[in-house]
């Protein structure tokens, strides 16, 4: 039976393969994006398309410049000022629903109150309801406070969307955490606060980076209320990125592909920092170390 069995080496290798044509599959659409953005703009619609061309940076060039020349016709750019915004907001969003949304978890993990299932899920609905739904009530809100096209009301707001989910993340973790060293604590007169700052959250740094991996994700793609909500001086990436199609001289593909391939540069750039304590933080409480 053991010489009839199928070589772990050609079976490794064939995984391997399968993975790997899977993955080329779904990475072809980005892959199509970045050589886009190199091209010229004639090269970026030839029909059919060119694959060897010559690199340019002319289009990144265009994305940082105040105005590019299409035709006789000055087209401003600018997006220095919109990756700027989008940084700022996703990040100071994720950041205030991180601090709240953590200490909230705490609470609802070691101090549970009556019908505490209850109150978790009314907080869980808030975050399953579509944007579309509340965005009427919301934009008179924004009107009437006076907070339409201010960093300060698109990142509390993105920090209250962000909320639920955080909340139910980072629950999670403390559920899983072992109660007996913090009784132990107790015991030698450790304060809460102590207790939360010095036993608990460094045991769940993992669940904070995958939960910020994920809210920054939602948070840097938003579009709908990023369009309605936002000012000319607040305006983030994806608003900026459909207000560049169409017009009088048509789609500049190329300047296109190069802000959407800045565009996940940030995005990449935190998943990489953080891989180590993703991978823990995705897999927590089904794999012990």
């Amino acid at each position: 039976m053991a010489a009839q069995r199928r070589p772990i080496g050609e079976a490794g290798w064939g995984r391997t393969l399968g993975a790997g044509i899977v993955a080329f599959v779904y990475f072809f659409p980005v892959l199509w994006i970045i050589l886009t953005a190199f091209k010229t703009y004639s090269d970026a619609l030839a029909i059919p398309p060119v694959w060897l061309f010559t690199p340019t940076l002319e289009n990144f060039v265009q994305v940082f410049s105040r105005s590019y020349s299409a035709g006789a016709e000055a087209v401003a750019t600018g997006f220095d000022r919109f990756f700027f915004n989008s940084i700022f907001i996703a990040g100071s969003s994720v950041l205030i629903a991180l601090v709240v949304g953590t200490l909230a978890a705490y609470g609802f993990s070691r101090f549970p109150l009556r019908g505490n299932d209850t109150y978790l899920f009314i907080i869980l609905t808030t975050r399953m309801m579509p944007a579309i739904v509340v965005i009427i009530p919301i934009f008179l809100m924004f009107q009437i406070t006076g907070l339409a096209g201010t960093y300060l009301g698109i990142i509390l707001l993105y920090a209250v969307f962000n909320l639920p989910f955080t909340i139910w993340m980072m629950k999670s973790f403390f559920d899983e955490l072992s109660p007996d060293v913090e009784d132990a604590a107790r015991m030698d007169g450790s304060s809460e606060v102590r207790l939360f700052f010095k036993i608990c959250l460094p045991q769940v740094v993992a669940g904070i980076a995958a939960t910020a991996v994920f809210g920054l994700i939602l948070t840097w793609n938003e579009f709908l209320f990023a369009l309605l909500l936002t000012g000319v001086e607040t305006r983030t990436i994806p608003v900026a990125m459909a207000q560049t199609i169409g017009g009088d001289i048509g789609v500049r593909w190329g300047l296109l592909a190069a802000i959407e391939t800045l565009f996940l540069i940030p995005v990449i750039v935190v998943v990489f920092v953080l891989q180590n304590h993703l991978l823990r933080g995705v897999t927590f409480g089904t794999i012990k170390r």
